[in-house]
């Protein structure tokens, strides 16, 4: 065995160990929530001795976990929607229009990555106590769309700057208007990417547990994470509950993901080569 092959089968071996240990607790959720409260307390094997769908459905029944899935939903596609009509439209102008400061914005959008969210985290609260908003899903669906700028704007422009301009310059010569080449043109093409972009940010947002633990109250606009929180801090936590109920946020994750996925690789290579 050559000194190369031997590198590359250890180096192998090394991803293969270093996955079986990221999937693991996963493996060990997934087998949680299909046990009873006597099995799990008992540790054991990771396969379920008697396999159970009844945790699964009191915790979405019974906890309020449809109405914390739904609350959950509504402001992941309102922030997805946000993000997607503001941030293509801005990457639009920034790769195809020629105007004053153009370079200084772009970089200065791109430069807010290095800015750490929790920096913010007062801020946001103390302006939307200001304007009203605290303790709404607005004031959610707000600070997350902003948060995405930086990278949105750099993807999209990158995928913008990848069609070739000779099209934009045809359908202007034909009269279409600025709005008109954007939707005709440019939407169309950066499909991917624009997939890709929603996919980035439909994840962090329905994972998201700082901003909403700090800024909601009201139980009945609980998101999913809020309602995790509620199952591991009561008194006597009722872990196959816990483990039903980070499934749930999970599973919805992976599907979007696995029906995504080729169209997210796709956009993302795109985008960083163009």
């Amino acid at each position: 065995m050559t000194a190369s092959r031997a590198a590359r089968t250890f180096a192998y071996v090394a991803l293969g160990v270093y996955a079986l240990i990221s999937v693991y607790p996963f493996l060990w959720m997934l087998s949680g929530a299909f046990k009873t409260r006597a099995e799990i307390l008992e540790g054991g094997s990771l396969i379920p001795r008697d396999p159970t769908l009844d945790t699964l459905v009191t915790t979405w029944g019974q906890l309020n976990f449809f109405d914390y899935f739904l609350n959950s939903l509504q402001v992941t596609a309102m922030t997805v929607a946000g993000v997607l009509v503001v941030y293509s439209l801005a990457s639009y102008a920034f790769a195809t229009l020629r105007f004053p400061g153009r370079t200084v914005l772009f970089w200065f959008f791109v430069s807010l990555l290095f800015v750490p969210g929790i920096t913010v985290l007062l801020p946001v609260v103390v302006l939307e106590k200001e304007l009203g908003i605290l303790g709404t899903h607005l004031g959610l669906v707000l600070p997350f769309v902003n948060g995405t700028a930086p990278l949105t704007v750099l993807l999209l422009t990158n995928a913008y700057q990848a069609i070739p301009r000779e099209l934009r310059e045809a359908a202007r010569s034909d009269g279409a208007s600025e709005l008109r080449v954007y939707w005709s043109v440019y939407l169309p093409l950066a499909r991917p990417a624009h997939i890709t972009v929603a996919v980035l940010t439909a994840v962090p947002t329905w994972n998201e547990y700082v901003l909403t633990r700090v800024s909601i109250s009201d139980e009945s606009l609980y998101t999913l994470p809020l309602g995790l929180e509620s199952l591991i801090s009561g008194e006597v936590p009722q872990y196959n509950e816990v483990m039903a109920a980070s499934l749930i946020i999970v599973l919805p994750v992976i599907a979007l993901f696995a029906f995504l996925q080729r169209y997210f690789v796709n956009g993302l290579v795109g985008a960083i080569k163009g």
